[in-house]
């Protein structure tokens, strides 16, 4: 079949197994507004647009992309699995639908408006995604081509910017006289940077402001950009190229997304592709091209979506394991990771002084940093968005495990040293980072059940009663709940050895210490 007839088709709804249609409820309102014959989708079906999403990702699987990956597994029941091999490589069958990263992590950054990072080798397919991902936004394709951003040694600000008019510069008395040819791309909503590791040091900071404030500055002009997602790509996951890139450029990155090898057992389908001369970036079916106000009610249906909060203490969890580093500091507040790289001693110096615990076991020792704040945040925006698309009402347990490795994957900082590395059948988590973070997150839960955190957190109780509030708290109930404070401290303080779940604990019941005595203080007070 000629592969440009079947690309004008779409996957009939419901695309997900198990899930009913979500059909619009009768609304007087946009019967009036819209008239009896909208729909969207095939089949006369008016289908929500988590629907319309997973149409989308399907076309690019069936007909865009050749990439035959499913390394997102979902099972609805216990998979097949095999061993194969010297090195005990294991095969998963998966028994419910299964992604694709490469198409689905761009994806859903283009309804979450993220920054996503493709890498791997040239002729991967990476550009080529980014471009997909634009046809759906709806821009024409001579636009989109025009628009990339190529990284090459020489590009300068002005060329990723906009050139001041020449008259201008001649005839103006002051920076304000000067208007700006600002460049296109700066105005769409979404943005490609090929080979960004290409981008001289000096530019690379002028696209920081442009990726992470979205407006662009020259000769004290400011052009303030629209939301937008953003494609950057790579050939390498180092970042390395012709200059190495900026740290915070890097930090702004939200996912990263591998762009794996050709299967030979596709060579057919790349044999139809050169007779049929199919060019799927000129075929992408109108149905699955979004708007910009699908765009926006996508972003705040994502955000709606409920993050349990028994997941949440598990994120908590996760996340505590990596910043404490007790030979950092004297104070309890300056024992971390950050302390030392901002001290500029070698790491690896003070991690030989830190004796007192299993390092194989203490999973903050095979990192050299915590996470940040936007690191956490991305986590629980791209969960929310993966269960959106599953057409799921909250995000599970798989939804953030299978989201955590590609947020992470530049945000940790990994420390080789680690005996972690060391034990067998762990050394490949050196190279292999997606399995890394997945293995740490597992590694997480388990010590998460073993402690029996969902029954036993004195401390998340002690939040809990805090949130109710201090109005109309009296001193006596205020010194009671000072001394509970006190006296699990005093417990946490007979352990023998100090975690990094155990320090972020600490810190929070100084936390709640401080906001009792500063409350009981302005009490006693007004008496």
């Amino acid at each position: 079949m000629d592969l440009k007839i079947a690309a004008k088709k779409v996957s009939q709804s419901p695309t997900l197994p198990g899930k009913k249609d979500n059909k619009k409820k009768f609304d007087l309102a946009s019967l009036l507004e819209e008239g009896p014959l909208s729909v969207e989708g095939t089949g006369g079906e008016a289908s929500g647009l988590d629907e319309k999403l997973r149409k989308a990702y399907f076309w690019i699987t069936n007909y865009a992309i050749i990439n035959p990956f499913y390394d997102i597994e979902y099972n609805n029941t216990p998979p097949a699995k095999f061993t194969i091999g010297d090195f005990k490589t294991q095969i998963v069958l998966p028994s419910g639908q299964s992604y694709s990263s490469f198409v689905l992590l761009p994806l859903l950054t283009l309804v979450v408006r993220g920054k996503c990072l493709l890498v791997g080798g040239p002729g991967r397919g990476k550009t080529a995604s980014a471009i997909l991902m634009a046809v759906l936004a709806g821009y024409p394709l001579k636009e989109i081509k025009r628009s990339i951003q190529h990284g090459q040694p020489q590009m300068t600000i002005t060329d990723l910017l906009g050139n001041p008019l020449p008259s201008d510069l001649m005839n103006a008395k002051s920076m304000e006289d000067i208007k700006i040819s600002w460049r296109k791309w700066l105005g769409m909503r979404v943005k490609v940077i090929d080979e960004y590791n290409r981008i001289p040091t000096r530019t690379q900071s002028a696209l920081l402001t442009v990726l992470g404030d979205n407006y662009a500055e020259l000769f004290d002009q400011v052009f303030e950009c629209p939301d937008a997602a953003w494609y950057l790509t790579a050939n390498d996951d180092a970042g390395g190229g012709t200059y190495q890139v900026i740290e915070a450029l890097k930090d702004r990155i939200d996912v990263v997304v591998k762009a794996l090898h050709f299967n030979t057992r596709f060579i057919k389908d790349l044999l139809q592709r050169v007779e049929d001369n199919f060019r799927p970036e000129t075929m992408v079916p109108p149905e699955i091209i979004f708007n910009e106000t699908e765009i926006e009610s996508i972003g705040e249906e994502i955000r709606n979506i409920e993050f349990p909060e028994a997941l949440r203490r598990r994120m908590e969890f996760f996340a505590s394991q990596f910043e404490f580093f007790e030979p950092a500091g004297e104070q309890i507040e300056y024992k971390t990771k950050d302390t030392v790289k901002l001290s500029g001693i070698d790491f690896s110096t003070l991690s030989a002084l830190d004796q007192g615990k299993d390092k194989k076991k203490d999973l903050g020792s095979q990192t050299k940093n915590g996470l940040s704040v936007r690191a956490i945040f991305t986590c629980i925006n791209y969960a929310k968005a993966l269960a959106y698309f599953r057409g799921e009402s909250s995000v599970s347990l798989d939804d953030l495990s299978h989201i955590l490795p590609f947020v992470l994957h530049d945000k940790l900082v990994q420390n080789s040293d680690s005996p972690f590395f060391e034990e067998p059948g762990f050394q490949v988590y050196r190279s292999d980072r997606i399995s890394w973070i997945r293995k740490l997150f597992e590694l997480s839960c388990s010590e998460y059940d073993r402690l029996g955190m969902d029954k036993n957190d004195p401390v998340a109780e002690m939040s809990k009663i805090f949130e109710q509030g201090l109005e109309g708290l009296s001193p006596g109930d205020t010194k009671e709940r000072i001394l509970a404070i006190e006296l699990e401290v005093e417990k946490i303080s007979k352990q023998r050895k100090l975690y990094g779940h155990v320090y972020d604990d600490l810190l929070k019941l100084k936390y709640l210490h401080q906001r009792y005595t500063n409350y009981l203080n302005w009490i006693q007070a007004g008496k």
